[in-house]
């Protein structure tokens, strides 16, 4: 018996430290058993627990929307780049095709001053023989005026005036 009440002595003896130690660990749980502090404790913990899951789910909305914006922004810098090579294809296509007028326009420019610079030359020379052919002729006035003079100074009448002038009068007569 000695054994058996060794090892239940120190829980059901009042006498002893542990046994009231015991008896006020039960009557402080029946108490906030009573007060319903379980209860409260599940609802706080419940509470908890809900303000833990709405805050989780914010945190996975967020995170949802920060995707969806990455890919939004990516879909973007992928348009972006596209829109930006694109004008610089048509930016390079409009410059080949603006050299290429330019090239025809100084060809038609260099043409038409060619054309020009030659009907100048021709109407120069055109002016130069016409020039030299009215000094030649001026010349040739003044020479036939010299030997006419000459003619006229030495003689007293020309021999082809009197001639020119026996004809006219044996026609009117």
């Amino acid at each position: 018996m000695n054994g058996t009440r060794a090892v239940f002595s120190p829980l059901y003896n009042p006498q002893d430290a542990h046994f009231w130690v015991s008896v006020a660990l039960v009557v402080f749980v029946v108490i906030l058993w009573r007060a319903k502090v379980p209860a409260m404790v599940a609802t706080a913990l419940d509470g908890a627990r809900a303000k833990v899951r709405a805050q989780l789910d914010e945190a996975m909305n967020l995170r949802e929307e920060a995707q969806a914006m990455l890919a939004q922004a990516h879909a973007q810098r992928l348009e972006t780049e596209r829109a930006a090579a694109e004008m610089l294809a048509a930016a390079e296509a409009d410059a080949a095709r603006l050299r290429v007028e330019a090239e025809r326009a100084l060809e038609e420019d260099i043409a038409r001053r060619r054309q020009l610079a030659e009907q100048k030359i021709a109407l120069a020379e055109s002016q130069a023989t016409a020039d030299v052919k009215a000094a030649a002729a001026e010349l040739a006035a003044e020479t036939a005026e010299t030997i006419l003079s000459a003619r006229l100074a030495g003689a007293v009448s020309d021999p082809l005036i009197d001639q020119g002038l026996t004809r006219l009068a044996e026609r009117f007569a």
